[in-house]
């Protein structure tokens, strides 16, 4: 017999108070925002700007970083996000991401600049240990 998959629904903290018309964003499907907020991501970690603010910031905490370095370690995250398993892209959306907001306007996914730094410095761990 298959077994019925479960939708998961974000729903704001003004319906869970007041109840259903409340507020008109009320509830949302989770996956949708999550692959939206997955893809606004990936597109980070190629923006030119993004990757020179990661880059002073981790710059900025141990010294040991070029810029060469955090591009080319942001670079490799979005050809191998499919590859990670769950767990690992769940950390690094942690790492990343300190709040996404729903409003009838769309999707504000607020950034973790420390957190990118953060990143681009693993990554660049990891390629050194494996040359």
């Amino acid at each position: 017999m298959p077994t019925a998959t479960k939708a998961v629904y974000y729903v704001s903290k003004t319906v869970l108070k007041h109840g259903a018309g409340s507020c008109p964003v009320g509830r949302v499907p989770a996956g949708e925002n999550e692959a939206t907020v997955i893809d606004q991501l990936r597109a980070v970690f190629r923006q030119p700007e993004i990757i020179a603010a990661t880059w002073k910031t981790a710059r900025a905490e141990t010294g040991d970083i070029t810029e060469s370095d955090a591009r080319a370690a942001l670079q490799q995250v979005d050809p191998l996000w499919d590859e990670l398993f769950p767990a690992e892209q769940a950390r690094i959306v942690a790492l990343l991401v300190e709040r996404v907001d729903i409003g009838t306007d769309g999707l504000n996914v607020r950034l973790r600049v420390d957190g990118l730094a953060g990143l681009a410095r693993e990554i660049t761990t990891d390629i050194g240990a494996a040359a």
